[in-house]
């Protein structure tokens, strides 16, 4: 009970406002086990989803402002966190002709590879983390999720 989780005495103020905390509260914890996991790799959350957005864009990459859109957490310097990738040798920026003011980002072999080295860690964390929950679960999970997000 998220109540007794978060050592709660009083009760929630509405059965939204409890919705809310535990959407939050679960993606905390599964963050958190996220980063755990992607520390010995040096990468954090936001980078390794950085990095899987520009692997999926290939060959032809996307501009900062693509990148900063297609993240799962919005962040306030996305020119900050390519910066970051490019001086570890994951990605690379390309002025784009004849528009010099376009810079275009790809990631690097050395980020493919890094990338490949996770695919099959994420999947077994993803596995620990929501596959107790089976399929049908994680399905309407999925669509209640989805439906949620709806303006």
């Amino acid at each position: 009970m998220l109540q007794a989780e978060l050592k709660q005495r009083k009760p929630f103020t509405s059965l939204e406002h409890e919705a809310m905390l535990s959407i939050a509260r679960t993606a905390a914890i599964l963050e958190h086990s996220t980063a755990e996991a992607l520390k010995p790799y040096g990468l954090t959350p936001t980078q390794f989803n950085a990095l899987r957005i520009l692997r999926g864009a290939e060959p032809e990459g996307l501009c900062r402002n693509e990148v900063r859109d297609r993240l799962v957490s919005r962040v306030p310097d996305a020119t900050r966190l390519l910066d970051r990738l490019h001086e570890m040798g994951l990605v690379v920026r390309e002025r784009g002709d004849p528009d010099r003011r376009l810079v275009r980002t790809r990631i690097t072999r050395a980020g493919l590879d890094l990338l490949g080295s996770l695919d099959g860690v994420t999947r077994a964390l993803h596995a620990r983390q929501l596959g107790h929950l089976g399929e049908r679960k994680l399905r309407t999970l999925i669509g209640l999720l989805q439906e949620a997000r709806k303006p």
